[in-house]
């Protein structure tokens, strides 16, 4: 569930803005892989999708979870899969996994 108490100075509109900036970002950084992302920051496209879905469905309005992914990615996710994403190495999924352990 969102909070409006986190950024209550920022406008709908320019929030709404500033995601579909980073979206267009992240279609644009393909190598900018989502194992990376988690290692990271804890948070990754299929993240994104995932919260749009989530979204959309505490207003009313079921999303299903393939079409988010489409919103995010700008493909069918499987292919976008095919197109840019390697095998995650034994590495990256224990740095990920601690990464996100710090997200609870």
């Amino acid at each position: 569930m969102s909070d409006p108490t986190i950024m209550p100075d920022i406008d709908d509109a320019v929030a709404a803005a500033a995601f579909r900036r980073l979206v267009a970002h992240l279609r644009h950084r393909t190598d900018a892989e989502n194992i990376d992302l988690m290692c990271q920051a804890g948070f990754c496209r299929n993240c994104l999708s995932d919260w749009i879905a989530e979204a959309s469905a505490e207003r009313g309005t079921e999303l299903p979870k393939d079409e988010a992914r489409a919103a995010i990615y700008g493909m069918p996710y499987g292919e976008w899969k095919d197109r840019y994403q390697r095998e995650a190495t034994p590495e990256q999924l224990q740095r990920m996994k601690d990464s996100v352990a710090k997200n609870a």
